[in-house]
């Protein structure tokens, strides 16, 4: 295994790179300075409850496409095949089951917190420690989402790595503390189509080079990449329909049912009617983001076949694969490339301003007003904007924390899939059995975490220890230490060929 190959941007690279940040904050401001100039908790933090289903459809759907998911999906099914397409099929329910149970119940109680329901159901100490899990979720998953796509650019590009990581991290703050939820909406509905043209471009050039999509497909279908129904119950399986079609449901519920940041966009909407649209609206859009990065993955698999640049030395892991190969196929094509890392950084842009927007929205309407209920709504407004800025520098700092972290970094991933369990089931719990009171909620929600605590960090424990066991036949084992963070967030369990243990592999999405 040789040196990581580096290939280089042109100046239309970065041009293109700088248009998406220019253009971004140029969003932010225009909605810091218009409309009610954000003068009131309700506009910055709730958008007026003025928005309409395609702003809001649109920015749901940025908010789950993350930089995580543009790398990780084309390598997954690079290197596995296109089973992982039958997460889609997990789609239908994942979207139907929040637009008639969840939004309902958010958007009839009148709620800008998620967590406020928990308090109206149960009472404030379970409000209390659904917001405070949900914060120390999102600090710890922001930094890190922000710092892997700019490490995977760095190692393939030279692109300066804190030259990204500290670009990308104060344009989402500057747009998000002076614009509100309306400029995170409407900058996610531009990052949206740039993530797409990026994607579309990738996927034409790649095609055409490789001969068509013929023959893309007949050397998928040659090398076995090309999956079919897998129905084996068998949970030892990396993946089966059964994981992926069942376990994706509770992934979709997790995020498109009780988490803050997609809960505060249903809530934004001008009418529940445009609430429960905006859902549908996301279900072909999801669809068409899925087969975008299968398609991609098969482009890759056409162009390298078995003989990958991981294998050759090209590049160090997975993630940046994708990297490696879209800058090879842009090769001759300035600004493409340029075109592409936008629509990578378009994804993490799009999570991060989520997650500062709900992380000010839960600690102003959780941790601050209850305890402060005649606090004037200028000093109020001021103080969300605050906040913003305050989780912006911390999601810088997290970033730095990530870049000392080395393998840790996997760990970080996995404690969002950690958390977002025992949050999905304490709001179903006050949901659906009536019977149930808060101290058994508050039981619940801590069981919860101490389970998906022991078997993700076990699991990860196992992963380290396993990696210095001598292997006989080395070409057969998977590479756990670099393996591709796959966007779920159900547990599944990875049976390695050649290793006597069994790891289970906790899998998340990014997810504002």
């Amino acid at each position: 295994m040789g040196d990581v190959v580096q290939m280089h941007f042109t100046t239309a690279d970065y041009v293109i790179f700088a248009v998406l940040l220019v253009a971004s904050a140029g969003i932010g401001l225009f909605y810091a300075f218009s409309g009610g100039r954000q003068r009131t908790t309700q506009e910055f933090l709730m958008a007026d409850r003025s928005m309409s289903c395609l702003p809001v459809s649109l920015s749901l759907l940025a908010t789950f496409q993350s930089a995580v998911a543009i790398l990780g999906a084309p390598s997954e099914v690079y290197t596995f095949g296109t089973q992982y397409w039958f997460l889609g099929c997990s789609y239908f329910l994942g979207l139907l089951i929040p637009a008639h149970v969840f939004i309902p119940v958010f958007y009839r109680l009148h709620l800008s917190s998620a967590y406020e329901y928990l308090e109206l159901r149960f009472n404030k100490t379970v409000r209390v420690c659904g917001t405070v899990t949900f914060i120390f979720q999102m600090v710890i998953y922001m930094g890190v989402v922000l710092y892997a796509p700019a490490l995977a650019l760095n190692a393939v590009t030279g692109f300066d790595l804190w030259g990204a990581v500290l670009a990308m991290g104060l344009v989402c703050t500057l747009y998000t503390a002076l614009g509100g939820l309306k400029a995170v909406m409407w900058t996610d509905v531009f990052q949206t189509v740039v993530m797409f043209a990026g994607q579309l471009a990738v996927i034409v050039v790649g095609t055409s080079q490789a001969g068509g999509i013929g023959q893309v497909w007949s050397k998928a279908i040659n090398g076995s990449r090309i999956a079919g129904l897998d129905l084996n119950p068998d949970p030892l399986e990396r993946h089966t329909f059964w994981t992926l079609a069942v376990g994706g449901v509770f992934l979709m519920l997790a995020l498109y049912g009780v988490n803050q940041a997609q809960v505060q966009r249903y809530l934004s909407s001008r009418s529940e009617k445009e609430a429960v649209m905006s859902c549908y609206v996301v279900f072909p859009c999801q669809q068409i983001v899925l087969c975008l990065g299968c398609l991609m993955g098969l482009v890759m698999f056409a162009r390298y076949g078995e003989d990958s640049p991981l294998d050759k030395g090209y590049v160090k892991t997975n993630d940046q694969m994708v990297l490696y190969f879209v800058m090879d196929v842009f090769r001759d094509l300035p600004g493409l490339p340029g075109l592409f890392v936008a629509c990578l950084f378009s994804g993490a842009l799009s999570t991060i301003s989520s997650a500062f927007n709900s992380l000010a929205t839960v600690t102003m309407e959780d941790l601050i007003k209850p305890y402060f209920p005649a606090m004037a709504e200028s000093r109020a407004t001021l103080l969300s904007k605050g906040l913003a800025l305050a989780y912006g520098l911390v999601c810088l700092a997290m970033a730095y924390i990530a870049s000392l972290m080395g393998s840790v970094l996997q760990a970080a991933f996995s404690i969002f899939g950690m958390v977002g369990g025992p949050l999905l089931g304490l709001f179903c719990l006050g949901m659906f059995f009536p019977w149930a009171n808060s101290t058994g909620a508050l039981i619940g929600l801590i069981a919860g975490l101490g389970m998906a605590f022991w078997v993700g960090i076990g699991s990860f424990v196992m992963r380290m220890s396993s990696s210095n066991i001598p292997l006989l036949n080395t070409t057969m084992a998977p590479d756990f230490e670099n393996a591709t963070v796959v966007p779920f967030l159900n547990a599944t369990i990875t049976k390695p060929r050649c290793r006597g243990t069994l790891l289970i592999v906790i899998h998340v999405v990014q997810c504002s």
